[in-house]
């Protein structure tokens, strides 16, 4: 019954936004001009399929997404258990590292390391923007990772050492699984938010898919055409990655 409320809503709500954006449409006075967009995506040339700059631009924007989300994990799993260390040095640099990341501005960092950062260590523009998104993601999903391990009941860390399991492999086989089937759907919307964040790297000159967007409109004035061309690209992107979260914490339900 829950899941049929559900369903209705989101129908009801999708019919209520798709009315709105005729009515839109119909009241506006711009001359629309959708034919004029497609070949900025792909195009044929003698029979040679040929990717426009706005498919170009998608290309970067999921290159830059995918390398910062594995390395955001892996900062944000190893800050979490730097969090929760016997160590005292290593809980300190850990949250240092959360609480400074977390109350300052993303396009702030990406200015820091790619303005500052970057030209002692002759880093290029796309590593710069990798590791300010990566350092930024990192941090929250290290307190995402650090609650699912906190919420685990000690009996489990107990249970596995009184069989004799090592430390690591009582984190690898009995913590990790469990803390990500706690921590998924969090880090799922984590996730979602770094691909959107990621527009924010056309600020250091990187042609992303928000910087080809901005260079399009400012030579044709399709102001309109194009940027809903581009936000459903990055709608495209994030429901994929979502439906895909989804289908991995299905099977993790179902294998539990």
């Amino acid at each position: 019954m829950k899941h049929k409320k559900n369903i209705l809503a989101v129908s009801v709500f999708t019919a209520v936004l798709i009315l709105a954006v005729v009515i839109g449409y119909k009241n506006l006075s711009y001359n629309w001009q959708w034919y004029r967009v497609a070949p900025y995506f792909f195009s044929f040339e003698n029979g040679r399929f040929v990717a426009g700059v706005l498919l170009q631009g998608v290309w970067i924007t999921f290159k830059i997404s995918a390398i910062s989300l594995v390395l955001a994990l892996v900062t944000g799993m190893v800050s979490a258990f730097a969090r929760l260390s016997p160590y005292v040095s290593l809980r300190v640099l850990a949250w240092c590292y959360v609480e400074t990341i977390r109350n300052t501005p993303l396009l702030i960092q990406i200015f820091v390391i790619y303005f500052v950062i970057s030209p002692v260590l002759d880093l290029s523009a796309f590593t710069s923007a990798v590791i300010a998104l990566s350092l930024f993601e990192g941090a929250y999903s290290s307190e995402i990772i650090r609650s699912g391990i906190i919420n685990i009941p000690k009996g489990q860390f107990e249970a596995a050492q009184s069989i004799g399991l090592p430390v690591f492999a009582t984190y690898y086989k009995v913590v990790v699984p469990q803390m990500l089937r706690q921590t998924l759907p969090m880090l799922a919307g984590q996730s979602v938010s770094l691909i959107k964040d990621s527009a924010l790297v056309s600020t250091i000159s990187i042609y992303d898919l928000t910087m080809q967007g901005q260079k399009i409109v400012s030579e044709t004035f399709l102001t309109f055409e194009i940027w809903f061309a581009v936000a459903l690209c990055y709608l495209s992107i994030t429901a994929t990655l979502s439906f895909i979260i989804r289908r991995i914490e299905t099977r993790m339900r179902f294998v539990s």
